[in-house]
């Protein structure tokens, strides 16, 4: 039975991309600040946050989807939830990871597809986004950086994701060209952050001021940390 939508909006899947937190091959922008356990360990927490919040969110289907290691204990852990399915990353470059996780999440009412690198994204601002697809073919939530943090639609469309400079601050400005050519209506609810550079870091603890805290308890709970 589909999760209940607070809001009366039909179900609207959600699927997040995510990286399994292997030291040195995660967060490497907060290397320098963190070094490569700390940026691992703020992945893990990055993760887990994320899938609670959606779960929290009620507003249909959560899907994982991993890049690297799906094995990862920790994509093991969200396997256990009820209400997660874990799936591998399919696609040589981000836009082909976003389009095929949507046309593998199909709902009626639409999917969102996210990331975890936007701890300050919350269940309110997903269940907007599922309400936004009521009226509109796509919704998009802007990144501060140009980018953007979560992208939504009825029905994929490949040209959304073709020649989209990933990575840059164009990709907020591209994304809205294709959307025009396709003669889409789409909303913007919000627009938010992300953490990708120690600057970023220092912003979120001082929103969480137990940020600090939790990864060093999460260090002390590892049996072979160094």
């Amino acid at each position: 039975m589909p999760p209940a939508n607070p809001d009366g909006v039909g179900p609207v899947g959600v699927a997040i991309l995510a990286r399994a937190p292997i030291p040195g091959q995660v967060k490497t922008r907060l290397i320098p600040a963190l070094g490569s356990a700390g940026a691992a360990r703020f992945q893990h927490w990055l993760l887990q946050r994320t899938v609670h919040m959606a779960l929290a969110a009620d507003i249909g289907p959560v899907s994982l989807w991993c890049d690297g290691a799906p094995r990862h204990p920790d994509f093991a852990v969200c396997n256990s939830f009820e209400r997660v399915t874990v799936h591998q990353q399919v696609g040589d470059d981000l836009g082909m990871r976003m389009l095929t996780a949507l046309q593998e999440s199909p709902n009626p009412q639409g999917t969102l597809v996210i990331g975890t690198d936007c701890p300050v994204m919350t269940a309110r601002h997903l269940q907007l986004a599922a309400q936004s697809l009521r009226d509109h073919d796509a919704v998009v939530v802007p990144a501060e950086d140009g980018g953007y943090v979560l992208i939504g639609m009825k029905t994929p469309d490949p040209r959304l994701f073709q020649g989209i400079t990933w990575g840059s601050a164009q990709v907020m400005g591209q994304t809205r060209l294709r959307l025009s050519e396709l003669g889409w209506r789409w909303a913007e609810p919000v627009s938010l952050w992300d953490v990708d550079r120690p600057d970023d870091f220092e912003r979120l603890a001082a929103l969480m001021p137990d940020l600090r805290t939790d990864l060093a308890r999460q260090h002390g709970n590892q049996p072979n940390s160094p």
